[in-house]
């Protein structure tokens, strides 16, 4: 338990005698936190003067900052633009009457911004903490008195008197993503009364989506060794995965996605496998496997573009599922050893109840948006990331209710991360960077160095390798270089998956066609400071603060493996090794990682139920998607594109259909 300074307390019991505050509303100051309500505003000497400012995270980071004399607060600065919802980020004029009126962290949520409004007064109150001197005399520790990881704390108590309405389902499912929109598709197929709860305004459906033997793949001609397949993500692994879920998913998720193809193809939308463009030098396995929508001219009837989340919502409601947004889930309702249902708020922040008589399909994601939890369980990973591109919600609330009901956790972690984000050089990569940060960048094997100007790896190697290199040079990053001929040499490349440019072999598209990085992102990336357009290399030696001499002697040394067609030094495959000679040239300062998920989960089997650390089925509790484990482990398989999506997609599905069977 944390202490309350001397200092501390000497100036909560000064407040509480110069304002009549009762020892009742002392002892509200538990641990060190303040009873940040009116009673505690409007005294003198309550409070330190000067500014202070507290971060929390909504669906992104949420920074308030205010300003006190001794008896009150004189001004507030909310900053929500790093929120991912716009209401949310278009509410910060309104935080801040609030609070100023208040002169309290105890405001009225936003109705429809309740993840945002609870991020805004927690902190407020903190900020308001540090203002009334309520210091703690020892630095946090890693877990609470009973050993509990503190990013994982205890579940809270809820009177049932502090519940306002309680709803009735068969199945309910928590989190509107990939996995439980499918599997809520999937329930109400099979006839089950179906109820969808998200904590944000709708979820969100990836593209790139892994298959084997779909239709798709069988009308290219495309096939794929499942053995390889699965003895590739094993390895990967290291063996720290069910190789029966991989297994399943290789001889099931071609349905599922043929299912999903029928779906798209029901609002004019085609579904495109991503065929062929294998270079027979790469030395790195992958696996043809991508499937992603081809969403260009399509209209959802409104004149807005389609995307997944739209058409499996929409097909979802048309059997009958019920939705309810802005409504996050607080815990898990067991009795008698099985689950019954959630505990959830609604958009007025208020507590609710909802029974599933069938089961509760727990799909809220991983927590790559909880910078706590990742400190706690993959800080090497979290040095090296530079962005955060997660979709909203993926806060670790959902891994946590179902660890508070006795499911087993993971113990091992890895993070989906890719070679895409460049840093202005005065910044470096890590948890602040990544908090608060915002930059981008394109993944090609182009010519990177350290901070020597030196080569250090194989280029052409897998997005994670290189960053993982990272972890060995200075301020983890690296330089990446190319030249004004970059157009015409990633033709060659042949890159797979999501780094691609140029239309697979069988005329499906890219996911960033080389003509918008042409004409937007790079003069933009060159505009805003993150990437240097220079005539000479030397002159970019300067502006990336290299040594010059080095810088060109790498270059050179580079031209000449190039040109000879062999790279003797890391062994790059000849058609990735293009000369860089053709000015102007381009570099940006610190290529680092940009972080999409962080994957570890509950362990779980091929039917998405849950365990107790004793490998006893948790009853009525089934998971899907991010959240569900045993799949990945030290590292995301970067070479078999669309697997993680896929995975929440079939998985979903089969949760969606067990979740009718009692057991």
């Amino acid at each position: 338990m944390e202490k309350l300074s001397r200092k501390g307390f000497l100036k909560v019991a000064a407040a509480a005698a110069m304002s009549g505050v009762t020892a009742a509303g002392l002892a509200a100051c538990n641990n060190g936190k303040a009873d940040s309500t009116p009673a505690a505003s409007g005294n003198a000497g309550i409070y330190t003067p000067g500014t202070y400012t507290a971060t929390e995270t909504g669906t992104g980071a949420v920074t308030v900052t205010m300003t006190f004399s001794d008896s009150a607060i004189t001004e507030v600065k909310v900053d929500t633009s790093k929120e991912t919802i716009a209401l949310a980020v278009d509410s910060a004029a309104d935080f801040q009457e609030a609070l100023m009126a208040a002169q309290s962290s105890e405001i009225d949520s936003i109705s429809g911004a309740t993840i945002t409004s609870k991020a805004v007064k927690k902190a407020a109150a903190s900020c308001i903490e540090q203002a009334m001197g309520l210091a703690t005399t020892d630095e946090p520790t890693e877990t609470v008195d009973d050993g509990t990881p503190k990013w994982l704390g205890t579940a809270p108590v809820i009177a049932d008197s502090d519940i306002v309405d309680t709803f009735e389902t068969e199945v309910l499912v928590v989190g509107g993503g990939t996995g439980g929109l499918f599997a809520a598709c999937r329930a109400a197929e099979n006839g089950a009364k179906t109820l969808v709860i998200d904590k944000v305004t709708s979820g969100g459906i990836r593209d790139d989506l892994g298959a084997i033997d779909s239709r798709y793949q069988k009308e290219w001609g495309t096939k794929i060794d499942k053995f390889d397949y699965i003895t590739e993500m094993t390895k990967i692994a290291a063996g720290h995965i069910d190789q029966r879920l991989v297994r399943l998913w290789c001889e099931e998720s071609a349905e599922t996605i043929d299912w999903y193809g029928d779906r798209l193809a029901e609002r004019g939308v085609e579904l495109w496998h991503e065929a062929g463009g294998d270079d027979p030098d790469d030395r790195y396995i992958h696996f043809a496997t991508g499937h992603s929508p081809r969403w260009t001219g399509s209209d959802d009837g409104t004149g807005e573009t389609l995307n997944g989340a739209k058409v499996l919502t929409d097909y979802a409601t048309g059997l009958g599922v019920e939705f309810m947004y802005n409504t996050p889930m607080v815990e898990l309702v067991k009795e008698n050893d099985r689950v019954v249902g959630v505990i959830a708020e609604n958009e007025d922040g208020k507590y609710i109840r909802i029974n599933a008589s069938k089961g509760v399909i727990v799909c809220t994601g991983g927590y790559s948006l909880n910078y706590d939890m990742m400190e706690a369980l993959q800080p090497q990973n979290l040095a090296i990331v530079g962005r955060n591109g997660s979709i909203p919600g993926a806060t670790g609330d959902g891994i946590k209710a179902c660890i508070w009901v006795g499911a087993k956790f993971d113990d091992t972690h890895s993070m989906m991360i890719f070679d895409r984000t460049a840093l202005k050089p005065d910044a470096v990569p890590g948890r602040d960077q990544t908090e608060n940060g915002e930059s981008g960048f394109f993944s090609q094997p182009f010519l990177k160095v350290n901070s020597k100007g030196e080569r250090f790896f194989n280029e052409s190697g897998t997005y994670e390798g290189i960053l993982h290199a990272d972890e060995f040079n200075k301020d983890h990053c690296h330089y990446t270089i190319f030249d004004s001929d970059w157009t015409t040499y990633i033709q060659e490349f042949k890159t797979h998956g999501c780094s691609r440019m140029f239309p697979f072999p069988n005329n499906a598209d890219p996911n960033i066609p080389y003509q918008a990085v042409e004409s937007g992102m790079l003069p933009g990336l060159v505009e805003n400071g993150f990437v240097f357009k220079c005539d000479t290399i030397a002159e970019l030696a300067e502006k990336l603060g290299l040594p010059a001499d080095t810088l060109e002697a790498t270059v050179e040394r580079y031209n000449e493996l190039a040109k000879a067609g062999y790279d003797e030094d890391f062994h790059k495959p000849a058609s990735r090794m293009w000369a860089v000679e053709n000015g102007p040239f381009y570099a940006d300062k610190f290529t680092t990682a940009l972080l999409l998920v962080c994957i570890g989960g509950l362990e779980s089997d091929e039917d998405c139920h849950t365990f107790d650390a004793d490998r006893n089925v948790i009853p009525g509790l089934y998971v899907a998607g991010n959240i569900q484990g045993n799949r990945f482990a030290t590292e995301y398989p970067i070479g078999l594109k669309g697997v993680s999506h896929s995975m929440a997609m079939y998985y979903g599905y089969v949760a969606g259909k067990n979740a009718l069977k009692d057991i």
